[in-house]
C-alpha cells in the first residue's frame, strides 16, 4: 500500500471515529462532544492533503450559509458592544460540524452512527431516572437567623443541592461543603426553587460561621425527588432539546421499519428506544419541548403510517401529552400549565421589550449578547440575564431583520430538501435511509417549532446536534438522488 493511500485511510478512519466520539457524547458532555469533533477534523485534514480533495460537493445550503455568515459578522462589527459581539463569533464553529459530517460519513458509518446517539440518548435517559430515584440536594425545613443563605434568599421548601459545584444530599454535607470554602469569598450556590434550576452568587461564609457546629444553620426534610431530568448534566433545557431530536430520529426508525417490514424487530427495539428517550423528555418537564415533540412526531406519523396504525399512533400521542402535563404539575411551580406561572410571565415581559426594539436597530441589530451590558438600561426586568426564549425574537434583535429573512429561508430549505428525499427514499424501499430522512423531518420540524418559544439556535450542544443531522440528511439525500 502506497503511502499515499495508506494516509488517506487513516484520516478517513480517525475522521469516522471522532464523529462516534461526538455523538457518543453529544447528549451528555459539551467538552467530550468536542473533542469528538476535533479528532473528525484531523482525520478529514489527513484524507484532504492525501487525496486532494474535500470530499464534499456544492449544496442548495451553501449561498445562504455564507450570507448568514457575513451578516453576523457585519452585525459584530458594527454591534452596540464589538468588544463582546465579536469574541461571540466562536460559537459560529458549529457550522464546520455540517460539512465535516457530509465529507466524511458513509451510507453504513451513518447509520452506526444513528445507533449510537440513539443508545446514548437511553443512557442519559435512565441514568435521569436513576437521579430522580436518588433524590438531589436538601430541601429546606428551617433556616437560622445567622444562617449566610440569608444572603441568596434561600427560602423554606427550596432545595440545595450543590455548593460551588459540589453535590450535597444532607445538612451535614452542606456544613461541610462550607466548611471548605475560601472565607471572605463570593460562592455560587445551585438551588430549586419553585421547580427552576437557579445558580445563586454571593454566598459569603465567615470564619466564625466556619467554625460552628452547623454553619449552614439550616435543618432539611430530606431530598429532593420533585426536580427536572438533565441526564448527566445541569441543563434540563439543552437535554430536552437532543433528546427531543433524538426521540424523532429513533420514532423515523421504527415507523420506516413497520411500514416497510411490519412489526420486525428492529420496529420492536426501536419503539422501545422511542418510548425510553420520550419519558426522559417528558421528565425535564419542559412544556414547549414536549408539545414541539407532539408536532413533528405527528409529521412522522402523517408521511409514514397509515389506517389503524394512525389512530393507535394519536392516542399515543395524547397519553404523551397527559402524561406530561401531570409531570409539568408536579414539578414546577404553580399554575405552570396554564402559563401563570412566574416563569412564563417573565418571558413574556422579556420578549416584549426585545421585540418594542428590534426597529431601534433593524438592519445590523443591536449585536450578539450586547444586551448583557444593558440589560436594565434597555428596559429588561430583574437582574437575572436571560435572553428573548425565541429564536425569531433573538435573531433579530441580535443581528437584525435580515439575518431573520436569512435563517427563514435556510430553514425552508431544509423542510423542503429532506421532505422530498425522504419521499423518494419511501418509494425506493432503502428502509435505513428512509427512516433516518424520516427522523430528521421530524426532529427539523420539533427543533422550528420550539424555536418559536425557546433560543435553541443559540444553544452551542443543541445546534452542534442540529448541524449533524442536517449533514447526514443532505448526505443521505444526495445518495437517494444519486439513485433515481
Amino acid at each position: 500500500m502506497s503511502t499515499q493511500l495508506f494516509t488517506e485511510h487513516l484520516g478517513q478512519r480517525i475522521a469516522v471515529a471522532g464523529l462516534i466520539i461526538y455523538v457518543a457524547f453529544a447528549p451528555h458532555s459539551v467538552a467530550a462532544a468536542t473533542i469528538g469533533v476535533a479528532i473528525a477534523g484531523i482525520g478529514w485534514v489527513l484524507r484532504t492533503l492525501a487525496t486532494r480533495r474535500l470530499g464534499l460537493s456544492r449544496s442548495p445550503f451553501d449561498l445562504v450559509i455564507v450570507l448568514s455568515l457575513l451578516w453576523t459578522t457585519a452585525s459584530s462589527l458594527f454591534s452596540q458592544e464589538p468588544d463582546i459581539s465579536i469574541a461571540k463569533l466562536q460559537s459560529l464553529w458549529c457550522l464546520f460540524l455540517f460539512y465535516l459530517t457530509r465529507a466524511v460519513i458513509t451510507r453504513a458509518s451513518a447509520l452506526v452512527m444513528v445507533a449510537v446517539l440513539i443508545l446514548s440518548g437511553c443512557v442519559g435517559t435512565l441514568y435521569s431516572a436513576f437521579d430522580l430515584v436518588r433524590g438531589r440536594g436538601v430541601v429546606i425545613e428551617s433556616i437560622a437567623p445567622g444562617s449566610p443563605f440569608h444572603q441568596i434568599q434561600l427560602a423554606i421548601g427550596d432545595t440545595v443541592w450543590r455548593v460551588e459545584g459540589q453535590r450535597v444530599y444532607s445538612p451535614a454535607d452542606v456544613d461541610e461543603a462550607l466548611r471548605r470554602l475560601t472565607v471572605q469569598t463570593p460562592h455560587v450556590v445551585s438551588i430549586i426553587s419553585q421547580g427552576e434550576h437557579v445558580e445563586r452568587p454571593g454566598l459569603v461564609v465567615t470564619a466564625t460561621q466556619q467554625q460552628s457546629s452547623s454553619p449552614s444553620g439550616i435543618t432539611g426534610a430530606g431530598r429532593n425527588h420533585r426536580f427536572r431530568a438533565s441526564g448527566w448534566t445541569r441543563h434540563y433545557e439543552t437535554f430536552s432539546e437532543i433528546l427531543q431530536i433524538i426521540a424523532q430520529l429513533a420514532l423515523g426508525l421504527a415507523l420506516a421499519h413497520l411500514r416497510n417490514h411490519g412489526p420486525n424487530k428492529y420496529f420492536r427495539i426501536t419503539i422501545v428506544a422511542v418510548a425510553v428517550l420520550t419519558a426522559g423528555l417528558v421528565f425535564t418537564a419542559m412544556r414547549t419541548v414536549i408539545v414541539a415533540f407532539a408536532i413533528g412526531a405527528c409529521v412522522i406519523a402523517w408521511r409514514s403510517l397509515r389506517g389503524a396504525y394512525r389512530v393507535v399512533f394519536t392516542f399515543a400521542l395524547f397519553f404523551i401529552l397527559a402524561f406530561g402535563a401531570v409531570v409539568v404539575s408536579q414539578t414546577r411551580a404553580r399554575d405552570a400549565l396554564s402559563l401563570n406561572d412566574p416563569s412564563s410571565e417573565l418571558r413574556l415581559q422579556v420578549a416584549r421589550v426585545g421585540l418594542s426594539r428590534i426597529l431601534l436597530h433593524p438592519v445590523l441589530g443591536h449585536g450578539m449578547d450586547a444586551m448583557k451590558r444593558h440589560w436594565n438600561e434597555w428596559g429588561f426586568p430583574g437582574k437575572e440575564m436571560l435572553h428573548l426564549h425565541s429564536t425569531p425574537l433573538q435573531l433579530a434583535f441580535d443581528r437584525g431583520l435580515p439575518m431573520l429573512v436569512l435563517w427563514l429561508w435556510m430553514m425552508v430549505l431544509f423542510l423542503r430538501r429532506i421532505a422530498t428525499d425522504e419521499k423518494r427514499a419511501r418509494e425506493l424501499s432503502d428502509t435505513s435511509v428512509y427512516g433516518v430522512l424520516l427522523g430528521g423531518l421530524g426532529g427539523l420540524t420539533g427543533f422550528l417549532a420550539s424555536s418559536l418559544v425557546n433560543y435553541n439556535y443559540g444553544d452551542s450542544e443543541v445546534v452542534m446536534l442540529f448541524w449533524w443531522v442536517m449533514g447526514v440528511c443532505v448526505f443521505y439525500g444526495g445518495l437517494i438522488r444519486s439513485e433515481t
